[in-house]
């Protein structure tokens, strides 16, 4: 489990560090898990953050020690982030990709499909769209703000933790659902390069995008 000292940094160096890491989730006695592949940083200072609007007892997280919880409601579903280091900064977890290991068995993934299936069909989600977004990730795990805004994080329920998996090469791009004068032409997503195929949107392939100028690789 990473200790809240890991949290300590700079929102940007945060939301690349996580890049890789495992969010483990209890689920009625099962271990599900995903493998953070995007990110996306947030600061007091700059006015796409939510804390930027004040403090208020909604965005408490945001101001509270590195490595805080902080969920909220987009578009109708459940977000998680976490504190970093200075009042008001923070990390988004934007996307992920189911992992499996001995904690986490394959066969789990029949459960997390059953948590978010195809909204209106309800046919199960494929594998690779199912932690595809935000609000994707924290239905196929399970992740409420009732249950954890606020909140630290339980070694016996929810946590995250590093496996030793890392990105070959890390995508630095703009972020998303950004108004155009709250700060959009930041560049504070990061994207785990390898599955950059399955993050919330893919720089690589967006035909007008061109790197050095609308995204980097480091």
């Amino acid at each position: 489990m990473l200790e809240p000292a890991f949290f300590n940094r700079d929102a940007r160096t945060l939301a690349r560090a996580l890049l890789g890491k495992v969010i483990r989730r209890r689920y009625q006695n099962t271990w599900l898990a995903c493998r953070i592949i995007e990110t996306e940083a947030y600061y007091l200072h700059e006015k796409g953050s939510h804390s930027s609007l004040g403090y208020t007892e909604k965005r408490k997280a945001m101001f509270m020690p590195a490595g805080t919880i902080y969920m909220y409601y987009a578009r109708g579903g459940d977000s998680l982030n976490i504190s970093a280091k200075g009042k008001g900064n923070a990390v988004l977890i934007k996307s992920g990709f189911p992992f499996f290991d001995q904690i986490s068995p394959e066969k789990n993934l029949a459960i997390m499909q059953k948590l978010n299936p195809v909204k209106g069909s309800g046919r199960p989600r494929k594998k690779e769209t199912l932690c595809a977004g935000q609000t994707l990730l924290c239905r196929a795990l399970n992740l409420k703000v009732k249950g954890w805004d606020q909140k630290s994080f339980d070694p016996e329920l929810f946590y995250f933790e590093d496996t030793g998996e890392r990105p070959s090469h890390i995508i630095k791009t703009t972020r998303l659902g950004i108004h155009p004068e709250r700060d959009a032409h930041l560049m504070q997503r990061f994207i785990d390069y390898d599955f950059a195929r399955y993050c919330t949107r893919n720089p690589l392939t967006r035909r007008e995008a061109k790197e050095g100028r609308d995204y980097f690789i480091s």
